[in-house]
């Protein structure tokens, strides 16, 4: 791209016109705060710092900075020169994943029949354990809703900074959180209440979202970071925003933390009624070992016109449509979204744990998937969620493969394990000339195509996968930090850094 001194002064011009008031930006540092932010020594033509330290998160590398748009060009290049600056982000709003709801599509706690819950507890002879915590990180949580109080433990509210994560109803925000929770795990012992799928179960409630259904970027991060460090084994997460990788690469990262640390994290696709295959939703398309994706699916299966999906970044279904939950005052009511199918599965996951604690998350998404009823919904097993098949795998010890459902690229690999049955495996694939795999499980990507893995145990069981996609990832997923695209969420502004210094790993973006 011509990048001549006319265009950048007429662009910077603009952007002095149209953003005269100070924006906020996530700093990553190297574990040495930079010197321009820790004692700020460039000031805008008012005399005012152009730097304001606002926020840290130490143990994340992560500062909170508030910048005079009025020198924001300079600053953010002195930052990016910095050599103790790792990446600058813009700060975003993640907002909570409510759908409109269609109130003559009411049947109270349909979900649950769907699902075989009741079938699913008789068979475990428990609804849980009080031994599986589960992290609701949303609006807060009404923790002394008579549905909710016996299972709630202390939590933190990341939004006021203190450790009361009560959950602020308001015009915008009905209780979001308090229905997930319920959804959860709400007792199923008051009467006329409701039923979580996890009846027995411990929910830590963070706040990080307002009453109005948004909180940002830094205090996201905060929040996911805390439920690990409390010992979390499951995090919910229902709420999200659709922006770049590069944009998302603070939230990105905190979901790696967690589960690389074990914790299986539990992400709504949104509802904008889009593929995620093709549209970046963040934390949802951050795919991990430990990482479950879920779309909505209505009383007859159907997929919701404003549930988002994908075959190759959405991990399967689960009932969003007309669920009834807790919400705060001893109330109960009706809300949908993938907001309310992502708890559900969470409910779920802690189930499969109360039954077999040391299952993966891998392993956990692996047996939802092959299990789940097979319906008309993109994700990458076309399945919605099945307690009852879940439960009996577990119990069972069903072989199963692990994955179940894998995007692969050509020329890419995965290994491939086998779930419960006897060891050793050997491993087989249904289509060598797309995909091959060792005895021992690691597969390589030939060429595009779809494949199944089979496995055998040493007692002569098998297995097989769904299907493996080769050469079909989109761009839309995002499993690692950063895509190359402009990180500071205004284009223009990464178009004049890109000409000030174009060897910045975004400038190979702008075109």
């Amino acid at each position: 791209m011509k990048r001549i001194a006319t265009t950048a002064l007429a662009l910077l011009a603009l952007v002095l016109t149209t953003n005269v008031q100070a924006k906020t930006y996530i700093v990553k540092h190297k574990g040495t705060v930079p010197a321009l932010i820790s004692a700020p020594s460039l000031s805008s033509s008012s005399g005012q710092a152009a730097i304001k330290l606002l926020d840290t998160h130490d143990s994340a590398q992560l500062l909170k900075i508030e910048v005079d748009q009025k020198n924001v060009i300079s600053t953010i290049a002195n930052l990016m020169r910095d050599g103790n600056v790792e990446y600058v982000v813009e700060n975003f709003k993640f907002h909570r994943f409510e759908a409109p709801f269609d109130p003559n599509a009411l049947r109270e706690q349909w979900a649950l029949a769907k699902v075989k819950a009741n079938e699913a507890w008789t068979l475990a002879g428990n609804a849980g354990s009080k031994n599986i915590l589960v992290a609701v990180i949303d609006t807060g949580v009404d923790y002394n809703h008579e549905s909710l109080k016996d299972n709630s433990v202390p939590g933190y509210d990341f939004r006021d900074n203190d450790a009361d994560p009560m959950d602020e109803t308001s015009s915008r925000n009905p209780g979001h959180g308090t229905h997930c929770a319920g959804i959860v795990g709400a007792t199923g012992t008051v009467a006329n209440g409701t039923a979580g799928l996890s009846k027995n179960v411990s929910i830590m409630p963070i706040r990080f979202l307002g009453a109005d259904g948004s909180g940002d970027l830094m205090a996201a991060v905060k929040a996911l970071d805390y439920a690990v460090e409390k010992g979390a084994r499951v995090i919910s997460n229902s709420w999200g925003a659709s922006v770049s990788a590069s944009q998302a690469q603070p939230i990105i990262e905190a979901i790696k933390r967690a589960s690389d640390a074990g914790v299986i994290v539990v992400n709504a696709a949104a509802n904008d009624g889009k593929s995620n295959d093709t549209t970046s939703v963040y934390p949802a398309n951050a795919k991990f070992e430990n990482t479950i994706s879920v779309a909505a699916s209505g009383p007859s299966d159907a997929k919701p016109s404003w549930s988002n999906y994908g075959k190759n970044t959405v991990d399967l279904a689960s009932p969003g449509e007309g669920i009834m939950s807790t919400i705060p005052g001893n109330k109960y009511q009706n809300l949908s979204g993938t907001s309310m199918a992502t708890p559900l599965v969470s409910g779920m996951v802690a189930l499969m744990l109360a039954q077999d604690d040391k299952l993966t998350g891998a392993e956990v998404r692996s047996i939802l998937q092959k299990t789940g009823s097979q319906v008309q919904i993109e994700t990458a097993c076309n399945c919605r969620i099945d307690a009852l098949g879940a439960v009996k795998t577990i119990l069972g010890k069903e072989l199963t493969v692990v994955p179940a459902a894998a995007s692969l690229e050509e020329n890419g690999s995965a290994q491939f394990a086998g779930l419960f049955g006897q060891a050793p495996f050997t491993f087989t694939s249904s289509d060598p000339a797309v995909a091959t795999i060792t005895d021992t499980g690691a597969l390589t990507a030939v060429k595009k195509g779809i494949v199944k893995v089979s496995v055998t145990d040493a007692t002569g069981k098998t297995a097989q996968s769904l299907d493996i996609l080769i050469g079909q990832k989109s761009s839309g997923g995002g499993g690692g930090p950063g895509d190359g695209s402009c990180p500071i969420g205004d284009p223009m502004l990464c178009e004049i850094l890109c000409g000030i210094m174009p060897d910045a790993p975004f400038c190979s973006k702008v075109q």
